[in-house]
């Protein structure tokens, strides 16, 4: 599975100049990517989950307090890929290590009960005005992610066929009621699905959007 930066930040919610400055920052990477750092940069399902963690803790807490939070979470001997953990933040961005149901503050120190949570991590959740971060194993109602298929890219549910290949027929004039004739058990609302997603994708390609 390796993921490159535009559709990392699709899914994950972070823009391309936090992905960069989050691997390659002076203070030492926050998440360097586990597969490549460089001249291609791929990253890994695992890192794919690290990231949504760390999108949703900087809708409450500080860049520095996320980055106090990993260290003391590495302090405490935790040295596992940071997708091993269920860390939380509070609206004060108090952020916390999740055990059962209760949480070791990686911030303030010290042991609390749970009294928040933000969900699961592969939930859709909004993340800009306008924008909300899909869904992960579900991006759109007719595509799924798993790991196991296609490398983790998106295909259309039930199928092996990947989303943009789909989206690209449709770019190219094909109607959605004939994407069938190419692609058999893709439906028309899977395809407008495959093509709307494609879209998302390339918002944030920056490639793309200078072409």
């Amino acid at each position: 599975m390796a993921y490159v930066p535009p559709m990392v930040a699709a899914l994950s919610g972070a823009t391309i100049d936090q992905l960069r400055y989050w691997r390659s920052a002076k203070t030492g990477p926050l998440l360097a990517p586990e597969i490549s750092t460089g001249p291609r940069i791929f990253y890994s399902f695992r890192d794919l989950l690290a990231l949504r963690t760390c999108v949703r803790l900087r809708q409450t807490a500080s860049l520095q307090k996320v980055r106090r939070a990993i260290g003391k979470l590495r302090d405490l001997g935790e040295v596992q890929h940071l997708a091993s953990y269920w860390l939380e933040s509070d609206r004060g961005g108090n952020i916390q290590l999740v055990r059962g149901d209760e949480a070791i503050d990686l911030v303030a120190g010290g042991q609390h009960q749970l009294f928040a949570v933000l969900g699961d991590v592969i939930e859709a959740f909004p993340i800009r005005q306008g924008v909300v971060v899909p869904h992960l194993l579900q991006p759109r109602t007719r595509l799924s992610i798993d790991p196991e298929i296609q490398g983790g890219i998106p295909v259309i549910s039930g199928t092996r066929v990947p989303y943009d290949a789909v989206g690209g027929l449709m770019r190219e004039d094909v109607p959605a009621d004939q994407i069938a004739d190419y692609y058999p058990g893709v439906t028309p609302e899977a395809a407008r699905d495959a093509l709307d997603f494609a879209l998302y994708v390339e918002s944030y390609d920056l490639s793309t959007r200078a072409a």
